[in-house]
């Protein structure tokens, strides 16, 4: 599993909410949900956060 390092993590914020990010898993949640009331999850590739908004997402291959 990547793990983000505690001090990106502290500087992360989530692009939709502006709140604060916590790993869990494979995946960075935000810490205060978004306009419709849910968390906002990113994925980690290659260690790396992916903080694009989920709706700007490409679709995945069916």
């Amino acid at each position: 599993m990547p793990k983000v390092s505690p001090e990106l993590l502290s500087i992360l914020r989530c692009p939709v909410t502006g709140s604060a990010l916590v790993q869990e898993g494979e995946e960075l949640v935000s810490t205060e949900a978004d306009a419709a009331g849910n968390k906002v999850h990113y994925g980690i590739e290659d260690g790396i956060p992916l903080l694009l908004p989920p709706d700007l997402l490409p679709a995945a291959d069916a």
